[in-house]
């Protein structure tokens, strides 16, 4: 189910001279754009070139009913770096490209299938609040990089947990090759990704290994940048 198709098979290209292609909204001053292969295909991660669009639809609104739809902290849990669009559009034309990093989009099925981030895969926030022994949370895990930890002595995994530093170490998971990981929902309204976030810290997820993308999709529009239909 998480088999990650959109990274494995990622290469990001960025395109970094302005002055060689005439366009007039940029991701930044010396990014147009950037190229995805996302599930063989390539994608262009951009802004909308028309200076007029606005938003229509769902993503307009300004006041949902709290709860559910309340107003997310800038720091979501302890440890947990919060970034913005230009700091997700380089862990897409980095740590994916890398394979280092995976980027999450913590919202259940139905959101996602009506648009995502290019680069994200879909793990749904309440699979990470799944009880250890459960076999959609440990499929979600072995995504993410993490092991189910063994206790033989002559187990591979087993050396590699006791010799990696305490904070990868759980007494349940290996988080020794858990990968870096960008997570985001519908945005500073939506409680799904600090969920998930909180979910993963209970599990014993390195709290550095985690960032949390508090704009989401809401922001994300509002700039203009490229969603795909997964």
């Amino acid at each position: 189910m998480y088999k990650i198709l959109s990274i494995s098979c990622l290469s990001v290209l960025i395109m970094c001279s302005s002055s060689l292609y005439a366009r007039d909204v940029n991701i930044s001053k010396n990014i147009p754009y950037v190229d995805v292969d996302y599930k063989n295909n390539i994608i262009r991660l951009e802004r909308n070139q028309n200076s007029k669009h606005v938003l229509k639809g769902g993503f307009t609104k300004t006041s949902r009913n709290c709860p559910p739809f309340c107003i997310q902290p800038i720091e979501v849990a302890p440890g947990v770096k919060t970034v913005g669009e230009l700091e997700v559009v380089d862990f897409i034309a980095k740590d994916l490209k890398q394979h280092s990093g995976l980027l999450i989009d913590a919202r259940t099925a139905g959101w996602h299938n009506k648009g995502t981030i290019p680069g994200s895969i879909n793990i749904p926030f309440t699979v990470f609040g799944l009880d250890e022994t459960d076999e959609l949370l440990l499929e979600a895990m072995t995504a993410l990089g993490v092991k189910r930890k063994t206790t033989s002595s002559d187990d591979d995994s087993f050396w590699s947990w006791a010799s990696s530093d305490d904070e990868n170490k759980n007494k349940n998971w290996d988080f020794s090759n858990a990968k870096d990981l960008v997570l985001w929902c519908n945005g500073m309204w939506c409680g799904q990704s600090p969920r998930a976030i909180k979910s993963l810290l209970k599990h014993g997820y390195p709290a550095s290994k985690i960032k949390y993308f508090r704009g989401g999709m809401q922001t994300w529009l509002i700039l203009g940048l490229t969603v795909v239909k997964p």
